[in-house]
């Protein structure tokens, strides 16, 4: 008989959670010839017989299918935590940044794992999934951060569903309302950042802000910025490489940088900045003397931005010390990155050059300018291919915006 009935002290309920009584489940037990050869399929402890029902008659469809493989015993017995660091390894390994591995692990660790992790794969359903939700954000979870986890969840269970170790993907059928998600910090107004710019004048702040504020660089171009790509002669410096993800606090000389997120750039060295740059250089220069003087090693990385010793900033450091640096002096409260769009918007306020920005922000596309700005653009691609962006016309915008930022 292909459905059969027991007894069981802790009888699990539909929603998969046991119920403390005994009670009777039914077990399914199909057989089958997969390429010629006699197999059996076996699931047990649905909580009743309708449900076994449903199941035989769907596995039968499939197992009828010979391109169909039944999950094997030990993929049965995965937890949500087994399966789901074995997925992210495989599936992170070559579709994901290491950046958006290293967040999606992290969020899996603390905020999936302690709900769920020991739930077997198979017996997930999406009652626990909602549940989940409900007790993240109960925890104090933001919006944003509950929906992440349901992302991620979707995701990976759609791929288990894919391999076929469970038979549907219970995240599509959960029932959560997600809030909306926080809204992103307005930018800096020129106001702010000429506010910005007078605290931070003659502190180790000023260069990194120069180019995180005035030429809008990611944070790991800037700190992977190095004097051999800046040439103050022609007054231009080059963007094409970063500093790696997640640097160990250990290593002393950067032997290889990572490649920039989108295309290569070359940007201008304006008259505001030029300044700022040769006297950095030379402030770096007298550290490399003191350093030798009191018997001390400098580790000569030929980074712009460095420690005193010439060591490489941490990335997750500086995006810290930022934020208590803006408090400090009572500012209003932005990400590192938000410099980033504070420099978009202000030029394109100044200039209407929708391009032109695009070209020094370094987005490879016209989408990639129009999200960074908050605005939709209908310009078809081929209009790029005849669009030229000469190292004048940057000069222009970047100098306009620096003078209005430093003055000069």
């Amino acid at each position: 008989m292909a459905i059969s009935e027991r007894t069981v002290q802790n009888k699990r309920n539909s929603a998969g959670e046991l119920t403390g009584k005994p009670d009777t489940v039914y077990d399914v037990n199909i057989k089958y010839k997969s390429n010629g050869e006699p197999k059996t399929h076996v699931k047990k402890g649905f909580p009743t017989k309708r449900e076994a029902q449903q199941y035989e008659a769907a596995m039968k469809t499939k197992l009828a299918n010979p391109t169909y493989v039944p999950p094997t015993a030990a993929q049965r017995k995965q937890t949500v935590r087994e399966y789901m660091l074995e997925w992210l390894e495989r599936h992170g390994a070559s579709n994901l940044r290491p950046s958006t591995k290293a967040s999606c692990y992290s969020h899996m660790k603390n905020h999936i794992f302690p709900c769920i992790g020991d739930v077997y794969l198979g017996q997930l359903t999406p009652a626990m999934l909602d549940d989940m939700y409900a007790t993240l954000a109960g925890k104090g979870l933001s919006a944003s951060s509950v929906r992440y986890a349901h992302r991620i969840m979707g995701v990976a269970l759609e791929h288990a569903r894919k391999y076929h170790y469970i038979e549907s993907n219970p995240a599509r059928d959960t029932i959560t309302k997600f809030g909306k998600q926080g809204k992103t910090p307005d930018p800096y107004t020129i106001e702010e950042m000429q506010k910005l710019f007078s605290y931070a004048s003659g502190t180790h702040w000023e260069m990194i802000l120069i180019l995180g504020g005035l030429y809008g660089l990611r944070l790991s171009e800037a700190l992977g910025l190095r004097w051999r790509n800046v040439d103050l002669d022609k007054k231009t410096f080059s963007v094409i490489e970063q500093l790696p993800f997640q640097l160990p606090a250990s290593v002393t000389e950067i032997q290889e940088m990572a490649p920039v997120k989108a295309g290569e750039r070359t940007l201008p060295l304006t008259d505001t900045i030029l300044p700022y740059f040769r006297c950095h250089k030379m402030q770096q220069e007298k550290q490399k003397q003191l350093l030798a003087a009191s018997g001390e090693r400098y580790y000569d990385n030929d980074l712009v931005l460095a420690k005193p010793n010439g060591l490489p900033e941490r990335r997750d450091r500086v995006s810290a010390s930022f934020g208590q640096f803006l408090r400090h002096q009572e500012m209003r409260h932005i990400r590192f990155h938000d410099l980033r769009h504070s420099a978009a918007t202000n030029m394109h306020q100044q200039s209407g050059d929708f391009y032109t920005v695009g070209q020094i922000l370094g987005h490879s596309s016209l989408k990639g300018v129009g999200i960074q700005l908050g605005i939709s653009n209908n310009l078809e691609s081929v209009t790029e291919q005849y669009i030229d962006v000469r190292m004048d016309r940057k000069l222009l915008l970047l100098e306009n915006y620096h003078k209005a930022v430093l003055g000069g």
